[in-house]
């Protein structure tokens, strides 16, 4: 079974920065592309960032697009997102996501495991 499990969330104030974590395991995750999702009290769930199988150049949404940083170490089988100059807006559960191939799918929200909360707050 394919099982993801986030880390790294908590309590930052604006401008401050987080590194998230997701851990996987049940399928080989070299081959897969993946996603970080996020959903904010009360909103849908909203794709941040993706990266492609054995890339290690992302895309992003534009709401984050040059504060936050998606990379993945294959050897590893871990996905992070470095998550800069934080804004109370950034407030949400972050979620990882894998896609079912290499390439990037920006539409892809499930499987996804039980998230870690990033709470931006002076």
């Amino acid at each position: 079974d394919v099982q993801l499990m986030e880390s790294g969330g908590g309590l930052v104030q604006p401008g401050g920065s987080l590194r998230l974590s997701c851990s996987t395991s049940g399928f080989y995750f070299g081959l897969y592309a993946m996603n970080w999702v996020r959903q904010a009290p009360g909103k849908a769930l909203e794709w941040v960032a993706s990266i492609g199988s054995g890339k290690t150049v992302g895309e992003y949404s534009d709401s984050v697009k040059g504060r936050f940083t998606i990379s993945r170490d294959d050897a590893k089988n871990m996905l992070y997102l470095q998550l800069n100059n934080l804004k109370t807006e950034d407030t949400a559960m972050y979620y990882c996501t894998k896609v079912t191939g290499p390439y990037v799918d920006r539409t892809t929200l499930e499987p996804r495991g039980q998230g870690t909360l990033v709470t931006v707050s002076s």
